[in-house]
């Protein structure tokens, strides 16, 4: 080796410099070795924390099913017993019994007793209600501002049928019984403080310039022409040889549209409801609505409020629903019935087009149904705004 070396030492040097240059390489092949069961260990729990196993996925969806089913039943059951005796009530009529105080409010708002009996027909039907103040108005019985007066009278009288038809049987099994009265009472008296309005309103600005009573004879004429006959049109009580339905026929009818309501609520809520767990189960509700917490904070609300009048005014329904597990943490009964009646403002917009525009406009025509849906809009914002006030400074 030496002899080489003094033979050529170029040759030695190439030697030397390769003898040093492989244990680098050597120590550098094991770190690219370990370097690789890393990314191999990796790649199992990144899967895993993708794809939760099929066991995991199943467990979750019965908790789900365990907590939603039980509820849902319930409030189906409730449903179904008070729209069922709601339809009975209807069919029977005996809802117009409660509309019997119409008349002792029209005389005090100078407006005829005939008006009182538009706004009885208003508890059992609101079509036909609004229908019979229309041909008041168009006969000439009342001018613009008398019709005007009787809409608002007719207010509470119309809220007396969805009393029976969708408050009770409906909203308070969902809200519960003390959210649920409370909401429904706070309604009932925006509604009442709105009739009263329209009874001291009518005191105060009509007068027999704003009622032609010869409108009566022409009235009373058509409906004695023979036409109907119909007992309900004068003025007698209806008997049973004037129906011809059956108290059996009359039974199963409200069956029949029992059914109907049941096919129309239940999947909605079902659909809601099991959405809304889900969401309450996997979804911090006040971490994901916090954004919200300046703007709700001024008035008391949480910040899950925002969302629950989103919900609110697109479904009534589904605001219920959404808002229903919240009753107690983090909503109280007071600030839950707050957040719903804020909702019920929002909703005016949506209501406005999809039910007011069409009914206001078929019944009265594109002119004085823009005048009806104006006032009844103001005269709810108004009374919804002194209740909302009125939750919030109660102590």
């Amino acid at each position: 080796m030496f002899g080489a070396a003094i033979v050529d030492p170029v040759l030695w040097a190439v030697h030397q410099s390769m003898m040093s240059f492989q244990p680098t390489m050597t120590s550098f092949q094991p770190t690219m070795t370990s370097f690789q069961p890393t990314m191999t260990s990796l790649q199992p729990s990144t899967l895993a924390l993708q794809i939760p196993p099929t066991s995991a996925i199943a467990a979750e969806t019965v908790a789900l099913l365990r907590e939603v089913i039980p509820r849902l039943t319930r409030i189906t059951v409730f449903i179904a017993l008070g729209v069922f005796v709601a339809n009975l009530v209807v069919s029977f009529g005996l809802i117009q019994y409660i509309a019997g105080v119409a008349g002792y409010l029209t005389r005090p708002a100078n407006l005829p007793d005939e008006v009182g009996t538009a706004i009885l027909t208003t508890a059992a039907s609101t079509t036909a209600g609004y229908a019979t103040l229309a041909e008041y108005r168009e006969s000439g019985l009342l001018d613009d501002r008398a019709t005007i007066v009787a809409v608002m009278i007719n207010t509470f009288f119309g809220f007396v049928q969805h009393v029976f038809t969708y408050y009770v049987p409906v909203l308070i099994p969902i809200l519960g019984f003390h959210t649920g009265v409370l909401y429904v009472s706070i309604r009932a008296g925006i509604s009442l403080a709105i009739t009263i309005a329209g009874v001291a309103i009518g005191g105060l600005v009509l007068s027999s310039r704003n009622v032609d009573r010869s409108a009566l004879a022409d009235l009373e004429t058509g409906h004695g022409d023979g036409e109907t006959g119909d007992a309900s049109e004068s003025g007698a009580p209806p008997t049973d040889d004037d129906s011809p339905d059956s108290p059996r026929d009359r039974a199963r009818e409200a069956a029949r549209k029992t059914a109907g309501t049941l096919r129309r609520i239940v999947p909605r809520l079902a659909v809601v409801y099991t959405l809304v767990i889900a969401l309450i189960t996997h979804v911090d509700v006040a971490a994901l609505t916090g954004v919200a917490e300046p703007l709700t904070a001024a008035i008391g609300l949480p910040g899950a409020s925002v969302a629950i009048v989103a919900v609110y005014s697109l479904d009534t329904t589904a605001g219920a629903v959404a808002i229903a597990p919240l009753i107690g943490e983090p909503f109280t009964p007071r600030t839950a019935v707050i957040t719903m009646l804020l909702g019920g403002i929002v909703s005016f917009a949506v209501s406005t087009f999809k039910r007011s525009i069409p009914f206001q406009f078929g019944i009265w025509g594109p002119e004085f149904g823009l005048k009806v849906i104006a006032v009844n809009t103001a005269m709810k914002l108004v009374f919804i705004t002194v209740a909302i006030a009125g939750l919030l400074l109660a102590p």
